[in-house]
């Protein structure tokens, strides 16, 4: 499986690393073009690409990029595709970064954005876990201590490519339901950058009801200050 990173940031870089260990092909790009990345790729070994190329030539591509910087991508960048699998990191943070984005209201689901404005189906992941406990507290299958990762998604076998992928990178996937859900693992959530086990996350999905969006929004600023105060960024 070829994979590709739109997005060479802390949740960008990471991943590529990371995948890279893992002996996957890799392409990465991001907003500076091929030649911001020689210095990464002589260190890593991934391939830097444009971004046409890199859509055209992956199994599955990871938009890991400011929301704010989604409606940015070329119109059409995904219409050829249909058949890849499309993970988006992404988290919408209003007042701390992205500003007011047009057809956001308070009950839009971040994900369901990113469809309508990519035009093709998303997985969502790796959008609850802070950078440093991506990059540091992956652990072998079976470890006590795993850390769990909500993944949201319509198509199954896309989903299920997803939480392979997941367990690989040393966390434990769970499926946390239609990208209609996944407003449950939006900044906000309960267990957003807890670093909480795979049985936790669970138990937490299935207590959140529809009526806990509205209070699950007002929390949302909460809980970005307070990663940024832990961790020092988004």
């Amino acid at each position: 499986m070829k994979i590709g990173i739109i997005g060479s940031g802390n949740i960008g870089g990471i991943l590529a690393r990371k995948l890279r260990k893992l002996n996957y092909s890799l392409s990465l790009t991001n907003s500076r073009g091929p030649r911001s990345l020689k210095e990464f790729a002589d260190e890593t070994g991934v391939i830097p690409a444009n971004l046409t190329e890199l859509v055209e030539q992956s199994d599955l591509i990871i938009v890991t990029i400011p929301q704010k910087s989604i409606p940015a991508l070329p119109a059409g960048l995904f219409k050829n595709s249909k058949d890849k699998i499309v993970i988006d990191t992404c988290n919408y943070y209003q007042d701390l970064r992205d500003g007011r984005l047009s057809g956001y209201s308070e009950f839009t689901v971040d994900s369901d954005w990113v469809e309508e404005q990519l035009g093709h189906a998303v997985i969502k992941v790796f959008n609850s876990i802070a950078a440093t406990s991506l990059q540091d507290k992956g652990l072998p299958k079976g470890s006590s201590g795993r850390i769990g990762l909500p993944v949201a998604g319509d198509d199954a076998h896309a989903k299920k490519v997803v939480m392979q992928l997941v367990d690989e990178l040393g966390f434990d996937p769970v499926d946390a339901g239609s990208i209609k859900d996944s407003w449950k693992q939006h900044p906000g959530s309960p267990f957003y950058c807890a670093d909480l086990s795979s049985t936790e996350i669970a138990e937490k999905l299935s207590e959140l009801t529809e009526a806990d969006r509205t209070q699950l929004n007002k929390y949302r600023i909460v809980r970005e200050e307070a990663a940024i105060k832990k961790y020092g960024h988004l």
